[in-house]
This record gives C-alpha cells, sequence and structure tokens, in this order.
C-alpha cells in the first residue's frame, strides 16, 4: 500500500513540476509580448538610403515609449507615402526650425547654419524633385533626410514630404542584426 502512494505521489511531483515549468515558460512569453508590444519594436532596414550608417537587411530595435524627437535621431516612419512603405530616416529638423539646401554647394543649413554630419555618405548635389526652401517647419512635424543623402527619397521629396510625429512608429536604439554593431549614431 506504502509502495502505491509513493508512486502517486512522483506522479502528483511530475504533474507539478511539468505545470511549474509550463507556468514559467507561459509567463516569459508573456512579458516578452508585453516589453514588445508597449515598449520596443523590431523594424528591418529596406534599401540603401541610410548607407553607411545602416545596411539594407540590417534589423533594428525601435522604443516607441519616447515621443520626444530630436534631430539626430533616426526614426521609423508609417505616415503614407508614395512606396506605401515605412521609412527609416534622420531628423534634420524639427517644429520650427527652418531647412535650406544649396544643391550647388552640396550644403544644407538648419536655421541657416551649415550641417556638417560625420554621418552622411555625400552631400546633396542633386535636386529632389519639387524642394523649394527654405522651409520653416511647423509645430508638430520633422523634416528627415537619408544619410545617403544623393540616394534617398525624403522630405526634399513631394513623395514624402515633411512627416508628422504622429506617424513616428519610433526612435532606433540600435542595430540587433548583424550581430556585435549594435551601435548606429
Amino acid at each position: 500500500m506504502e509502495e502505491k502512494v509513493e508512486q502517486v505521489n512522483k506522479k502528483e511531483n511530475k504533474g507539478s513540476m511539468l505545470f511549474d515549468f509550463a507556468s514559467v515558460v507561459m509567463t516569459g512569453i508573456i512579458a516578452i509580448a508585453v516589453v514588445f508590444t508597449f515598449f520596443f519594436r523590431t523594424a528591418t532596414v529596406s534599401g540603401w538610403s541610410m548607407f553607411p550608417t545602416l545596411n539594407h537587411g540590417d534589423m533594428l530595435m525601435v522604443t516607441a515609449f519616447d515621443n520626444t524627437h530630436e534631430a539626430g535621431d533616426i526614426v521609423v516612419v508609417t505616415q503614407p507615402n508614395a512606396f506605401n512603405e515605412p521609412l527609416i530616416k534622420r531628423i534634420i529638423a524639427v517644429g520650427g526650425q527652418t531647412v535650406d539646401i544649396d544643391f550647388d554647394k552640396g550644403v544644407v543649413y538648419i536655421d541657416g547654419v551649415a550641417e556638417n554630419p560625420e554621418y552622411t555618405l555625400a552631400s546633396p548635389t542633386n535636386e529632389r524633385e519639387n524642394f523649394n526652401g527654405p522651409v520653416t517647419i511647423p509645430e508638430g512635424f520633422v523634416f528627415v533626410m537619408g544619410d545617403n543623402r544623393n540616394s534617398s527619397s525624403d522630405s526634399r521629396s513631394n513623395a514624402v514630404g515633411l512627416i508628422d510625429e504622429r506617424y513616428i512608429y519610433g526612435t532606433v536604439l540600435g542595430r540587433i542584426s548583424p550581430a556585435g554593431s549594435w551601435d548606429v549614431i
């Protein structure tokens, strides 16, 4: 009789351990889902408009938690555009700032000061569709450009235009893939 009780107890222990393990796994999955739903998201770079900072196929960690946007931030934009896809660009100017571009000299001016970023591939020397500067950015909007300035459809183009901050999906925190290259200056 004692042997049967012992066997039943062992079965109950195994069942309890299995239940505990399943409970821990499910709690972990739910916690990860909550974190990635409310705090972090991922995005994959499509194209070369952010080269040399980002490459086609890079997977990025994006935060949707911080709604303050500053010049220099790399953002994922979901605003409807002519390409019908999210865009990954760098904020050049925010509401209240003025942007002008001298395509002959390849210089971008923010509030009359020449921008001199180390992250761009080349200065913008080809005119982009309908840009007529200077443009003062309205509050609640940002002006974005790709780091590969001569191969980027961005706020210089009517196909993209100024970005309403409500359509910023998130700010890029770092690169998940390829591994070992987190920094995205």
